[in-house]
Order: structure tokens, then sequence, then C-alpha cells
């Protein structure tokens, strides 16, 4: 009897856990998809956005951040609700959740390459920088983020049993699904570090060479400022990203010595190192931009437009006549 009731306990104690983090998850999920909607809206209403080739890459690390952050929620919400399906299904989710992780840093990288030909090649853009031809640059980009996923499913078979069918057995989808023997783990670790590097160096050396080229350029001195704010803000952004290598230290260490269940310590990193640095892009980079902002606030799916629109309509339905003879019949009243 004892042991059934702790039984019981155990598992409202993790069904109350599951209700929490769905409800903590979702919320924020909610948020970002809303500036998301609104931006890509805003993009699509003015054409002008689409003229420029940073605005055409920033559209486009919405579109990545907004297939990142969606892949990995299914895969969160499946394995809360301890869903299981057939391997064939689940290597998609796995394959999308881990390339556009890994084309974040390079998108951040082009974007500050973007700012450095803008300010030191503003009338002889080299050919794959304007706008009709920066799509070069996003195909370039996203072949270079699917090549180590695809290498892994390649050279990984299913963990479990050998006898396992990828079109019908019904697995938990997650990545330790997946078995990938230790030296090809090592070369992944080392190639990851390898690509954050050349990443943070090509961010490194767009700053440092707006910053000293200031002195010599008769640039306005405000862009200039804005440029160099804007290459900070993807270093911080990428040191946000390069953060979820920590989480296996993080959850070791802290299990270790503050006793957090694993389950629990795993949920924690993957808020703050998987969905915070992708709900703060649009923020970081799309309302701090004074243009995009303006007609962010104009656009007819803004909060505060269906507010204003909301009470001018009321405004005009009661109208000043209507409001004196309510003013003159509240008298009458007992």
């Amino acid at each position: 009897m004892q042991n059934l009731t702790s039984a019981v306990n155990a598992t409202s104690d993790r069904n109350l856990a599951v209700i929490v983090k769905v409800c903590l998850v979702i919320p924020i999920f909610s948020v970002f998809l809303y500036f998301i909607v609104l931006m890509l809206h805003t993009f699509a209403s003015h054409r002008h956005f689409l003229e420029s080739p940073r605005y055409i890459l920033f559209t486009y690390m919405l579109a990545n951040d907004t297939l990142q952050l969606l892949t990995s929620v299914l895969l969160f919400l499946f394995v809360m609700a301890q869903v299981n399906f057939a391997l064939i299904f689940c290597a998609p989710l796995l394959f999308f959740s881990t390339a556009t992780f890994l084309n974040t840093p390079l998108v951040l990288a082009a974007m500050s390459l973007e700012r450095y030909v803008a300010i030191f090649y503003p009338l002889q853009r080299p050919a794959a920088w304007r706008a009709d031809r920066i799509w070069v640059v996003i195909v370039s980009m996203w072949v270079l983020s699917c090549v180590q996923p695809t290498a892994e499913f390649i050279m990984s078979k299913p963990r479990g049993d050998a006898q396992m069918d990828i079109l019908t057995t019904p697995v938990q989808c997650k990545s330790a699904v997946l078995y990938v023997a230790p030296a090809i783990t090592l070369f992944k670790v080392v190639l990851n570090g390898l690509f954050f590097a050349l990443v943070a160096a090509v961010i490194l050396f767009t700053y440092v060479r707006i910053l000293l080229g200031t002195r010599s350029m008769r640039q306005d001195r405000a862009s200039v400022a804005k440029a160099l704010h804007t290459v900070l803000l993807h270093g911080l952004q990428l040191l946000l990203s390069t953060s979820a290598f920590t989480i296996p230290f993080t959850e070791h260490l802290i299990v270790l010595h503050v006793g957090w269940l694993r389950e629990h310590m795993s949920f924690l990193n993957y808020v703050s190192f998987v969905i915070v640095p992708r709900v703060l892009s649009p923020l970081i980079y799309g309302l701090r931009d004074e243009s995009l902002r303006k007609h962010m606030q104009r656009s007819p799916l803004c909060c505060a437009t269906i507010a204003a629109t909301a009470r001018g309509r009321g405004l005009a339905r009661v109208g000043p006549g209507a409001k004196g003879k309510s003013l003159g019949r509240s008298h009458l009243l007992p």
C-alpha cells in the first residue's frame, strides 16, 4: 500500500511538473510567433525592405529561428506527452532542429559582413552582397549547415534493438534515439568548436575593422556607430548560441552539487540556451531599427494599432450628440 501511494505521488508530481513546463514554454513561443508574424507582415507590406540585403538577411534569420523553435518545441511537447512514433517521421524533426541551430551563427556572420561591405564598399558592392544576388549567400549558408546533420544521420544507427524497423517501430523522438560512435561524436565536437570559432573571428574582424576605419572615413558617424552596435549585438547573440554547447557540463555539475533532477536541469538549459536566444533575436534586431519599428506600429496586426482603431470606432459610433444625449438622460434617472 505504501509503495502504491508513493507511485501515485510520484506520478502526480511528474504531471504537475509537465503542466508547469508546458505553461512556461507555450506563452514564450506565442509571444515570439506574434512578433515574427508582425515583422514578416511589415516586410511584405513595404517592398523597399526587400530591396536591402540587410533586411533580406534579417528576414532569413527570422525564418530560420522560427523553424528552429517550431521543431524544438514540437520535440519538447512530444517528449512531455510521451508520444512515440516511427523513426522515419522523427528524423526530419531532428535534422531540421540541428541544421537550423547551426545556421544561426552563419546568419550572424553574414549580417556582420553585410554591414562591413555596406560601410567600406557602399557604391561597389560585390555581386553576392547585392539585393538581387543575396540568395547565393543564403543558399550557401543552408548547404553548410546541412553538412553535419547529413553526415551524422548517414553514420549513425538506431539505438536499441538491432531488428528495429524505422518505418513502423515507435520510438521517443529525441537525439538519444540514434547511436553515434564515440569517435564520430568527438569529431563533431571538434568541428562545432572550429565552426563557432571561425564565426567569432569573422564578427570580431568586422567589428575591429569598422572601429579602426572610422578614423579615416568621412561617412556619417551616426550610421557607423549603429553598425558597430549591430555587430556587437551579433557577437552577443553568438555568445548565447555558443553557450548551448555547455549544456552537458552544466547539467552534470549542477546535478552533482545541487541535487536537482536531470530532467529539470535539462528543461532549464533548454529554456535558457535554446528558446531565450531565439526569442531575443526579433527584439534585438527588429525593435531597435527605427524604420522597421515605425512601420510595425502602423501595421494592422500591431496591438497598439488595434486598440487605437477600436477606440476610434467607439467614439465615432457614440458621437458628440449621442454623448450629450446620454448625459442628459442620466440626470433624469433616480
